[in-house]
């Protein structure tokens, strides 16, 4: 059974451009990491990763494949330890885009294509 080792806030804009805050789970399945963010009726895993610091970039990286932008995180539980606002929020860069391709409708289209290819 996987063992949670970390809970992270993850703040950002979704793929609709509307600011969310959710919490992100890391967790431990033998030696490999997993961080799990469940928002809406949505849920992106980042699974397979050598440490937490790797879940939360490739699960940051999904996201972003998914058309969310302006994302950071901030450690919250390291085990049942309680961080509160002590430890400093992560800046994640929103990738470059290709020349003349602008965030907003464009950005949901092809989020929506890439997710739709997905399925």
């Amino acid at each position: 059974m996987p063992e949670i080792v970390e809970r992270h806030q993850l703040a950002g804009l979704d793929a609709q451009d509307r600011g969310f805050n959710r919490v992100v789970e890391l967790d431990r399945n033998g030696g490999a990491f997993r961080a799990v963010l469940r928002y809406e009726t949505v849920q992106i895993a980042a699974e397979g990763c050598a440490t937490e610091a790797e879940a939360m970039r490739e699960l940051v990286r999904r996201l972003h494949d998914h058309g969310y932008a302006q994302l950071r995180s901030q450690l919250s539980f390291r085990g049942a330890v309680y961080c509160g606002s002590r430890e400093p929020w992560i800046e994640y860069p929103d990738p470059e885009r290709p020349a003349g391709v602008s965030g907003g409708l464009v950005a949901r289209l092809l989020g929506w294509f890439r997710r739709r290819k997905e399925h």
